[in-house]
């Protein structure tokens, strides 16, 4: 064992851990574009893009200097009452590539925060109005975060059981599965038409955490509409689903309906400083206008729009004007597709599907779909022994790459899940 992991497991708590059983980590030493590397010297596949953030891949030299540009230039500020150049051009950028009527942008530092501001944003919005409205909708299987609004209209039991005393009440749909659709619409109708719902917040087209559960735009932008019919003020999480994973910018770009709100994280810095992004509209921003100081919205963070993190965020989009990455999302699309193929070639394989860069499908075991499925240990291992960093979700494999890997190494990430699905036919 080497001295950092002693170290670690002396000092540090992880996420997401039960280190009663949970092996020594890894201990990463260096990383390069797709590659991750130990102090062993082995190398990893980040066939995960480090929870889905990494789309440029590691170590991008464009963007590093735009670190270091930044630094020497302006490393942090306040920014109560003060300004500076990145943040205002990373804002007008980001309301470019969003619906029109969303002009304005408030900072955070990830994706729960950004969630947990457009709550706070819907709340307070109705609140200036003098309008009572208190209830939220959100759908079965959502995960938006682990601040505690965010856990509030996240799925109950599984991450959050011991703090569910503390949450607000929330409605729930159930996730549509192709053939509920029309009976979840005429509940949420129902719902709405009671005209006590502020907000309705979704992960649009594709539920993250949940085992990259995937739905139809038609079937959003009608829960969309009945929604707008009632005055209840739409929040689409694009933490995971923005900045190029389900094929376009982001998810709300498939539909015609569009939310009031867009929270934004992951691939915003692709995965190297913390950032986070509530984007809303000028008719939002203005209920907050008033003489009285407590109708402002009274909400920030010691690093709210940090330079550096801004300055990364302006570097990432310029490189999503570049064609390495517009072909590689295109690559990963087309590879994705020719492998369900071969995946269909297993009958314990279930539920192939893709939205995408994103490929997703379940191992049958007996025990449903489920994030605590043992199977995950157990593939987890022999990816980890195939030099290939992929973190199942419970008995969900998914392949969530970076946008830059290659044909080859995208091979190995498949080859390896195939030795692992063979296993099962032996």
């Amino acid at each position: 064992m080497s001295s950092i992991v002693e170290k670690d497991k002396r000092f540090v708590w992880h996420p997401f851990t039960q280190h009663f059983t949970a092996d020594d980590p890894i201990e990463i030493v260096r990383a390069e574009g797709v590659r991750l590397y130990d102090a062993e010297g082995k190398d990893y596949i980040d066939a995960n893009s480090s929870w889905w953030v990494n789309v440029h891949g590691h170590g991008n030299e464009y963007i590093g200097k735009a670190m270091l540009d930044q630094f020497n230039a302006i490393d942090h500020i306040v920014f109560a009452g003060v300004t500076h150049p990145k943040a205002v051009e990373l804002a007008e950028r980001i309301v470019k590539l969003t619906p029109k009527h969303l002009q304005k942008v408030f900072f955070s530092d990830n994706g729960s925060t950004s969630v947990e501001i457009a709550l706070k944003m819907i709340v307070q919005y109705w609140h200036n109005r003098g309008e009572k409205k208190d209830r939220f909708l959100a759908m079965h299987g959502s995960y938006h975060g682990d601040t505690f609004g965010a856990m509030s209209v996240g799925q109950r039991g599984y991450f959050n059981a011991p703090f569910e005393p503390f949450f607000f009440d929330v409605d729930y749909i159930d996730f549509p599965n192709g053939g509920n659709e029309e009976a979840i619409l005429a509940g949420a109708k129902s719902l709405f038409e009671t005209n006590e719902f502020a907000g309705m917040i979704i992960e649009p087209l594709v539920q993250g955490a949940a085992g990259m559960r995937m739905y139809s735009s038609q079937f959003l932008d009608k829960l969309a509409t009945l929604a707008k019919d009632n005055g209840v003020l739409i929040i689409y999480d694009e933490v995971m689903t923005g900045f190029g994973r389900t094929g376009k910018m982001f998810a709300t770009d498939y539909c015609e309906v569009k939310p009031d709100f867009m929270t934004m994280s992951k691939g915003l810095t692709a995965g190297v400083m913390a950032l986070g992004l509530t984007v809303t509209s000028d008719e939002i921003y203005n209920a907050f206008l008033g003489k009285e100081t407590t109708k402002a919205l009274l909400h920030g963070h010691s690093f709210t729009a940090n330079p550096i993190s801004c300055a990364v965020a302006c570097a990432s989009l310029d490189l999503f004007e570049q064609e390495t990455a517009i072909q590689g999302m295109a690559n990963l699309e087309k590879w994705n597709y020719d492998f369900q193929l071969e995946l269909k070639k297993f009958d314990f394989v279930t539920n192939i599907r893709q939205q995408g860069t994103i490929l997703a499908f379940e191992i049958e075991t007996g025990e449903g779909n489920t994030y605590f499925s043992d199977i995950k240990a157990e593939a987890y291992a022999h990816f980890m022994d195939a030099g290939i960093l992929l973190r199942p979700l419970g008995n969900v494999i998914f392949i969530n790459a970076p946008f830059v890997i290659s044909k080859e190494d995208y091979k190995l990430i498949t080859d390896s899940i195939i030795r692992f699905l063979s296993k099962g036919n032996d």
